[in-house]
């Protein structure tokens, strides 16, 4: 993850030139695209004011072998280009200030789709209150049609369609190291038979947040879900449909098609 601190304008996407202009956007997509790496923007709760004395930037790995979040200061958003995005996929690069308390982002991208604003902000605001600088308003996170959206870091846990008591808690647990599970849609490094599978498991035991891993995954959706200490699943998914719904707000309805765990079987 590379979340910059950007309070003018945000475009319909992040490096679509809008905010940063087309060159710069242009060779922070490529160099994001080569090292695997997300982009997003970020800003306090509630602010729109200029930036005058830099921009936070916070990286994080999300893998549980090593998931980890660093934060620093950059002037400008040009200076992005000087951090090498390779380095993240590895232990913490020491760039910054180690983050040791979950951070926060709710997708509050009002531009991608209005309904992460309508929703997202005031989850954001009731979460600055309880925690402060832990919580940030950030960019599209995907699955809109899942707001108020948010995820933590470094783990990388997206949740969807919390209220803000619920929000409040699923940080609260976070900073136990554990997971709440209402609203959890999964761990953002796995891919959605993953998500699933880790899921699934945590449902049955209790586990810290970076306990779980998927090792294995089979093109036909079966999963092998490992424990630190050694235990391990088997999780046969499937992609269900469900009946068509507006994915975003004022969209025309479409399939829906979760993936949906079948059976669950110790190893």
């Amino acid at each position: 993850w590379v979340c910059l601190e950007f309070n003018a304008a945000w475009g319909r996407d992040v490096l679509d030139g809008t905010a940063l202009g087309e060159e710069l956007a242009a060779e922070l997509s490529r160099r994001a695209d080569a090292a695997d790496v997300r982009i997003m923007f970020i800003r306090r709760p509630g602010r729109t004011d200029p930036l005058t004395d830099g921009h936070t930037v916070l990286l994080a790995r999300s893998d549980p072998s090593d998931s980890w979040c660093e934060r620093l200061r950059i002037d400008s958003p040009a200076d992005l280009l000087d951090i090498d995005f390779a380095l993240l996929d590895g232990p913490p690069p020491g760039l910054g200030d180690s983050v040791d308390e979950p951070v926060v982002l709710v997708c509050a991208h009002g531009k991608r789709d209005q309904c992460c604003a309508v929703f997202g902000r005031p989850i954001a605001a009731a979460l600055m209150s309880s925690f402060g600088p832990q919580v940030w308003e950030c960019s599209h996170t995907g699955g809109h049609r899942f707001a108020p959206s948010m995820i933590l870091l470094p783990s990388g846990n997206t949740y969807g369609r919390l209220s803000a008591g619920e929000s409040v808690t699923a940080v609260e647990v976070a900073s136990r190291d554990q997971v709440h599970l209402p609203g959890l849609r999964g761990r953002s490094c796995w891919f959605p038979a993953g998500q699933a599978s880790e899921v699934a498991v945590r449902q049955q035991i209790s586990c810290g947040i970076d306990d779980l891993a998927i090792i294995k995954q089979a093109s036909d959706g079966t999963c092998v879900v490992a424990h630190v200490d050694g235990r391990r699943w088997m999780v046969e998914t499937a992609v269900s449909e469900l009946a068509p719904r507006p994915p975003s707000c004022g969209a025309a309805p479409k399939p829906v098609r979760p993936v949906v765990v079948t059976s669950i079987r110790n190893l």
